[in-house]
């Protein structure tokens, strides 16, 4: 029986799949709302209520699951980048994309969530995508 075995199933390999989740992963902590069609979001959904739950507990542990789950690269800074963040450790423009990600997952979203228990995400439906009629929504964050 496949009782509690929930798959994710739209033809596509394992690994394309985690990818594509990683990656909308990061855009969804970036930009806080983004576009997909409707299967892609509930599968999302699961996956960014876990790494709200991560970020709230705050440990080093809870980081590095986070950066997995997100299949975040720490490529090395370049000088540049460096002097200035060792002139001004606040700067956040200058470190790479994927350093600002884990800031703000851990920083905002973590404190915005800190008394909510949990549905940190909302699911809109917004039409059909002119090319293939698919089902398209958008899925953001809550305000608070």
């Amino acid at each position: 029986m496949r009782h509690r075995k929930h798959t994710f199933k739209i033809g596509r390999t394992g690994s394309h799949i985690r990818c594509m989740l990683a990656n909308m992963l990061k855009s969804l902590v970036e930009h806080e709302r983004i576009e997909t069609t409707v299967v892609k979001a509930k599968e999302l959904r699961r996956h960014a209520d876990r790494l709200i739950t991560l970020a709230k507990k705050n440990t080093l542990a809870t980081r590095r699951k986070a950066i997995a789950e997100m299949m975040i690269r720490f490529n090395t800074l370049t000088p540049k980048e460096a002097r200035e963040l060792k002139n001004d450790p606040t700067n956040t423009d200058a470190c790479n994309g994927d350093r600002k990600v884990v800031g703000k997952l851990f920083t905002d979203l973590a404190t915005r969530f800190a008394t909510r228990n949990g549905g940190y995400t909302r699911i809109i439906r917004k039409g059909q995508r002119v090319g293939d009629n698919a089902s398209t929504c958008y899925i953001e964050y809550l305000s608070s």
